[in-house]
């Protein structure tokens, strides 16, 4: 399945342990990632900024997520109806990557639940349908 991870999803699975570090590792175990420029850049200033993550780290997550990556591009979707002009590019990044999910923690994205035919979710959301119970479950269905 391709998933978009959004920068809260990566910042929290970076700087602690838990449900998001274990669904990434699963994202890129068994799973097609998507990332976008726009990602990078925000994971980058958000780890640094808002985390203090030391430089060597966030390099070491920058080619964590764009080794194997798919590529996108942030090219605005019109009908988006969000305030954040950094959320747009998030949810049109992953759309038009043709990611299958968008998993982000942002509420204001969440309440969107789609767009075309792409499902956003929660990062419990995720977990609970890829790997069909709570961390540390069974691999994935």
């Amino acid at each position: 399945m391709r998933v978009f991870l959004d920068t809260n999803v990566i910042a929290s699975a970076t700087a602690t342990r838990g449900l998001c570090a274990d669904l990434l590792r699963t994202v890129i175990e068994f799973h097609e990632l998507v990332v976008a420029d726009c990602l990078v850049e925000e994971t980058r200033r958000v780890l640094r900024e808002k985390f203090g993550a030391p430089q060597d780290l966030i390099h070491d997550v920058v080619r964590l997520l764009t080794q194997d990556a798919i590529r996108s591009e942030a090219l605005p979707h019109a009908d988006l109806p969000l305030r954040d002009p950094a959320d747009v590019a998030i949810v049109s990044a992953a759309a038009n990557g043709s990611a299958e999910v968008l998993v982000t923690g942002d509420r204001e994205i969440l309440d969107l639940r789609q767009v075309g035919s792409m499902e956003i979710l929660a990062p419990r959301e995720f977990w609970e349908r890829a790997r069909g119970g709570p961390p540390g479950g069974g691999p994935p269905r």
